[in-house]
């Protein structure tokens, strides 16, 4: 009995000392070193981030180049205009907000295009249309329209207008080189000359007519040239227009002005009465 006794006590202390320990052991602080686990990318998927940094690092500085030598090879500064060039040419497209070509400049080396509804030139200063074009017609705003070509401007087709003028001190020429020039009018014709002679000269013959009204000629002095003169005679009988009173006979200086019915004028020496025949040798050969 004793010795379980013993036992008993012996098994006791141990269990109390062994709990003083652990208590010790608890309360005292740790002297060991903590342990660190390193975190972050190693091996491969650390050198492929490097390498893709580096890589839009070298995207960026290429970017930055090209920029800087397109605006200095286009001459591009905050002063001076913007200028395009291209070896071909050049087209500038314009659309609406679905995306739909509206319109079309084209500046190439044989010519310049431009495909739109309408396509105007304005004034600078006041903002005028000085030219317009469309479908329907073409309007010159601008206060003079000047040709300086030798060949001049040509029309296809007809000209409106409601007043032609030559520069000053200069002639207003109309001429058809090959064919025949037509001036027609509903209300008339006028031709005034102002300040200088009005002259019509043709070719072969020269008519004035008027198919309801009267021709009116009124001037101081109207003089005919170059109209045969035919002679008279006591048997009524003309000479030709070639003929000449003979050197016997006093000078004729009064003649009388005669028109045959076919509309011929011609002259016969004035008499104490008309002198003119309608069966005259110069009407029957006219």
């Amino acid at each position: 009995m004793d010795r379980s006794a013993n036992l008993d006590t012996e098994e006791l202390k141990m269990t109390r000392e062994q709990y003083i320990l652990a208590t010790q052991q608890n309360s005292l602080p740790r002297t060991e070193h903590p342990q660190f686990y390193p975190v972050g990318i190693y091996g491969w998927r650390k050198r492929c981030l490097y390498f893709f940094v580096l890589l839009l690092l070298v995207t960026m500085i290429v970017n930055l180049a090209m920029t800087i030598w397109i605006l200095k090879v286009m001459n591009f500064t905050v002063d001076s205009p913007l200028v395009l060039q291209s070896d071909r040419n050049v087209t500038v497209n314009a659309r609406n907000h679905m995306g739909q070509l509206t319109g079309q400049l084209t500046v190439g080396a044989d010519a310049v295009e431009a495909q739109c509804k309408r396509f105007e030139v304005r004034a600078s200063d006041s903002g005028r249309v000085l030219f317009s074009a469309d479908e329907e017609e073409i309007v010159i705003g601008a206060d003079r329209l000047k040709v300086t070509g030798t060949e001049g401007a040509v029309f296809g087709h007809s000209v409106e207008t409601p007043h032609i003028r030559a520069e000053p001190s200069q002639d207003l020429k109309l001429e058809s080189p090959t064919r025949s020039l037509v001036m027609e009018a509903p209300r008339g014709v006028q031709v005034n000359a102002a300040a200088g002679d009005l002259k019509a000269t043709c070719r072969k013959e020269l008519h004035l007519q008027s198919t309801e009204g009267e021709i009116f000629l009124d001037a101081d002095t109207i003089r005919l040239g170059n109209l045969p003169v035919g002679s008279f005679s006591s048997s009524s009988s003309f000479s030709s227009s070639s003929s000449s009173p003979s050197s016997s006979a006093p000078r004729q200086t009064i003649y009388e002005l005669c028109a045959c019915p076919n509309g011929k004028l011609y002259l016969s020496p004035a008499g104490a009465g008309s002198t003119c025949q309608s069966s005259s040798n110069i009407c029957l050969w006219s």
